[in-house]
């Protein structure tokens, strides 16, 4: 069984940064595509940012572009998400998934097997 656990989520003021991480372990399989997601309450989730099996491809949504950054450690199975220059807006849950059929790791909610706890952010003014 694949267990997600993320780590990293806090309060911080408009402008500050935070680091999350995301380890996915219990895989048979080497790499997976992963992925960043965020839920606000009363939204749907959507993708923030997703990375390759391989880390040689990314994707990452337009309000994230230039603020934040996807990297996966050398460590199996291991991601994190570098925001900086954080928005009251870019409050919400933040959700590590992993797993997805034929090396897939664009921003689909639903392609993804695997999924975290989540992890709150907040971010005030």
């Amino acid at each position: 069984r694949v267990q997600v656990v993320e780590s990293g989520g806090g309060a911080v003021r408009a402008g500050d940064s935070l680091r999350l991480a995301c380890s996915a372990s219990g895989s048979p399989y080497t790499d997976l595509s992963m992925g960043w997601f965020r839920q606000a309450p009363g939204e749907e989730r959507e993708g923030v940012a997703t990375i390759s099996h391989s880390g040689e491809s990314r994707w990452v949504a337009d309000f994230a572009k230039g603020r934040f950054s996807i990297a996966r450690s050398d460590a199996k199975n291991t991601i994190y998400l570098q925001m900086n220059t954080l928005k009251p807006e870019d409050t919400a849950m933040y959700y590590c998934a992993a797993g997805t059929e034929s090396g897939y790791y664009g921003p689909a909610v639903h392609a993804y097997k695997y999924w975290g706890q989540g992890t709150q952010v907040t971010v005030s003014s």
